[in-house]
């Protein structure tokens, strides 16, 4: 019986491991429970830095229009020679001097000094003769909005009452832009004096008796700016804290997950996701906001007006969208997925290829070679901290930007991939020794990877 037995405890050996083994693999399929936990406050944290990140563009944006004289004179500068704008300025000082011109005068001047003479022949020719002048007014306004004067007085007028603009938002200030019945206006008297000025000087002398006129144009008029007010002040105050605390939750929900590659992948993408949902807000916004407008309010200015203040705001959207689309990309380039560790071999491929023929040329790296092979992981991550540490400097980066950013970063990396070379490699064996095959282990974030680190992770997608 017992060499009978002998199998029979080797079949019970073999059972027992594979159930072991079954139960391993049960176990590594379900998560741990402190796994799941993990798993749920990342989902909560990358959450949060996304429904943050609107918000941050938004309060980035406002900080920068009244802390940044430069970036506010910037931002209101196109608006003087916006064709619409200038239109709505024109009509609206032609129509002020047109109510201070005294018509009697202006025929004084031409006919018999005698009044009723005067009056009998302007009930003649009245009406042609204010439309000619009103005309004749309107060329002088259009004249002085379309000249570089008008630019001048607009930018320089915008710089001097920079700091009035956080008092109209406020509701209180006597500056140029003021704040009245959730009205946002802006003087135009300066341009009145540019206009009667030009009057005199054309012969039309009776435009010097007109007084100093302060009319103003509409910028921005809503209902609810009394209600804007305070979450603009809100915004203005969180204008830097916010984008860092909607970026270091993302980090923080990446960080605590169990795939971070994935996740990071994700988060990226949603936070671009979150960052193009506003830009589809602002252009709904803009057609809601114009039919709102009252109907003396000149639309097509309004809108530009609009477009002109959140140009800067739509080019963060950009920026945001633009830098999550980097980011997912790169995360995905340098895992173990099989599209990304293909890409990843034929990158290595083609410079290896041509690392050796560098090296038939007779072009060496001599001992920079080795030292890029021996501090390679170094060398890649001080890069990509380069690379950030621009971006983080960068005063108001564009989408642009973020695109030359990261094609100096691969650009960068490339050259490290070409330049890696073993400590003892002879001439023709280069390629062998910065390849692929050598130098994925050592491989950093992107294309400058080794694909190894998919032989190492596994192939599966």
């Amino acid at each position: 019986m017992a060499d009978g037995e002998a199998p029979s405890g080797r079949g019970d050996s073999e059972l027992e491991h594979l159930r072991a083994r079954i139960a391993a693999l049960e176990a590594e399929r379900l998560p741990p429970r402190h796994h799941r936990v993990r798993a749920f406050f990342s989902a909560v944290l990358i959450f949060l830095g996304c429904v943050l990140a609107p918000l941050s563009l938004v309060a980035a944006w406002t900080s920068s229009i009244v802390g940044d004289t430069s970036r506010y004179v910037d931002t209101v500068a196109p608006l003087a020679s916006d064709k619409d704008v200038q239109n709505a300025v024109a009509n609206r000082v032609t129509d002020a001097v047109m109510q201070h011109l005294d018509l009697p005068d202006l025929l004084s001047g031409v006919a018999p000094p005698d009044r009723p003479l005067v009056d009998k022949a302007l009930g003649k020719v009245g009406d042609s003769l204010e439309s000619a002048v009103k005309s004749f007014v309107h060329d002088k306004a259009e004249a002085v909005v379309a000249s570089d004067t008008f630019e001048r007085i607009w930018t320089e007028a915008n710089r001097r009452i920079h700091s009035a603009v956080d008092e109209a938002l406020t509701g209180s200030g006597e500056g140029t832009i003021q704040l009245t019945d959730d009205t946002v206006t802006v003087d135009l008297g300066p341009v009145v004096e540019q206009v009667k000025k030009r009057l005199v000087d054309s012969g039309l002398t009776v435009a010097a008796n007109i007084p100093e006129i302060h009319t103003s144009i509409t910028v921005v008029k809503s209902d609810d700016i009394g209600k804007v007010k305070t979450y603009f002040r809100l915004l203005q105050l969180l204008g830097f804290w916010l984008p860092v605390i909607s970026v270091l939750l993302v980090a923080a929900g990446v960080y605590l997950s169990a795939h971070r590659r994935k996740v990071l992948v994700a988060a990226a993408l949603c936070f671009a996701f979150a960052a193009l949902v506003l830009g589809i807000v602002l252009t709904v916004f803009r057609d809601v906001y114009l039919d709102a407008l009252p109907s003396g309010v000149n639309q097509p200015a309004a809108g530009s007006v609009y477009d002109t203040l959140i140009r800067y705001l739509r080019a963060g959207v950009r920026m945001v969208v633009t830098l999550g689309v980097v980011v997912a990309i790169a995360a995905w380039l340098s895992g173990p997925g099989r599209w990304a560790t293909g890409l990843r071999q034929m990158w290595h491929s083609g410079i290896g290829a041509a690392r050796s023929s560098a090296d038939r040329l007779g072009m060496r790296t001599g001992p920079v070679g080795p030292f890029v092979h021996r501090f390679r992981t170094w060398i890649t991550w001080i890069l990509v901290g380069a690379a950030v540490l621009a971006f983080v400097l960068w005063s108001y980066p564009t989408g642009w930007v973020i695109v030359g950013l990261a094609l100096a970063l691969l650009f960068a990396l490339t050259v490290v991939d070409f330049l890696v070379e073993e400590e003892g490699a002879g001439p023709g064996a280069a390629g062998d020794g910065g390849g692929p095959g050598a130098s994925g282990d050592e491989g950093g974030p992107g294309p400058a990877g080794g694909p190894a680190d998919g032989a190492k992770e596994g192939l599966a997608p």
